[in-house]
């Protein structure tokens, strides 16, 4: 395995040389006509799902999302988001709500009492109101989030009934999880398709640089990467969606063969100045762990679309986040989407 300092110099690296040539990119008029179809997307992300027999740290996210069609989006809404320097004047508009929640827990969870050197037992739940541009050559997502952490989150309920059904062993310490906290999250990512390519035949490759950036009081880092791909019907989409914090895609997808999929490799680097999980609760004493300050996300998989459905499966690897942490963690995501 790589040592943990080489990855962390080769994701800054990547960051750096990812800003530099993405700044290039340019933003053009809309290229297809407007696509009136909602979407909607079921994303869920377990270690279960790695085969490699793991439960701890990033345990669970589910995630539900529907994408409203081209410019359906209250003109209020649109007025706000123009008058932000970073957004595209042209492009197509689309609006979407979701409703999430993330499980985390330390590595050991069959010990009822406090684990002082290991993360804290924690849950959010979340509802989101976001915003995605798309025109051609990149794709611009914000997203706003309102939720909570702690007991309120339901995460003790749910990790104990998924493993009573797979009859896995019961999580014993939830009991020291962190405490109920109103959380409010703003999250923006742009993606731009630099590079790409089609033979006749219909394959193409395509690279996509992506920056972004979260703040709130759950999470606040800006982040870095590329993901690339090897397919059929790349420009009609940006990949596969993932929860955050994470790579970015899209639940945007417009494809036009009947059939089309791609393989696709990617990483990203984030310089974290606060992450929740790790630091404990903002407004009273809880329990904590140093983090590091950088953390990488290494991901490969597939995405399928046959007749207005997508499923993909990515396989992530995530290097530490915090001192004494046993090596890195992993995790597998099944995302499907639909066209309704």
């Amino acid at each position: 395995m790589i040592g943990r300092s080489s990855q962390h110099l080769t994701i800054l690296a990547l960051a750096v040389v990812l800003l530099v040539t993405s700044a290039a990119a340019d933003d053009e008029s809309p290229y297809r006509p407007p696509d009136h179809a909602s979407i909607f997307s079921l994303q869920w992300e377990n270690d279960i799902f790695t085969g490699r027999g793991t439960d701890r740290h990033y345990t669970n996210g589910l995630r539900v999302s529907l994408l409203r069609g081209d410019d359906r989006v209250p003109g209020w809404v649109l007025s706000v988001a123009r008058a932000l320097p970073w957004f595209p004047d042209r492009g197509f508009v689309r609006g979407s709500w979701a409703l999430g929640q993330n499980l985390y827990t330390p590595e050991d969870i069959s010990e009822p009492e406090l684990i002082e050197d290991d993360r804290p037992y924690a849950a959010w739940l979340y509802l989101g109101r976001g915003l995605v541009l798309e025109n051609g050559r990149m794709v611009d997502i914000m997203e706003l989030s309102v939720g909570v952490v702690g007991p309120a989150a339901q995460g003790e309920p749910v990790q104990k009934g998924i493993h009573e059904f797979i009859d896995s062993p019961d999580p014993r310490g939830w009991s020291n999880q962190l405490s109920n906290e109103l959380t409010l999250q703003a999250i923006w990512q742009r993606k731009w398709r630099t590079l790409h390519d089609v033979e006749d035949r219909g394959l193409g490759v395509d690279l996509l640089p992506h920056v972004g950036g979260a703040l709130g009081n759950v999470f606040i880092y800006g982040s870095a990467g590329a993901t690339a791909r090897l397919g059929f019907d790349l420009p009609s989409d940006y990949g596969p969606p993932r929860i955050q914090p994470g790579l970015p895609g899209s639940e945007f997808f417009v494809p036009s063969r009947q059939l089309s999929g791609y393989l696709f490799i990617g990483g990203e680097a984030r310089a974290m100045l606060r992450n929740l999980f790790l630091d404990g609760n903002t407004f009273k004493s809880s329990h904590s762990v140093n983090k590091h300050w950088l953390v990488g996300d290494f991901q490969a998989g597939a995405a399928l679309q046959s007749r207005g459905v997508r499923l993909a499966y990515t396989f992530v690897v995530r290097t530490e986040e915090f001192h004494g942490q046993d090596g890195y963690d992993a995790f597998g995501t099944f995302t499907l989407s639909v066209r309704l």
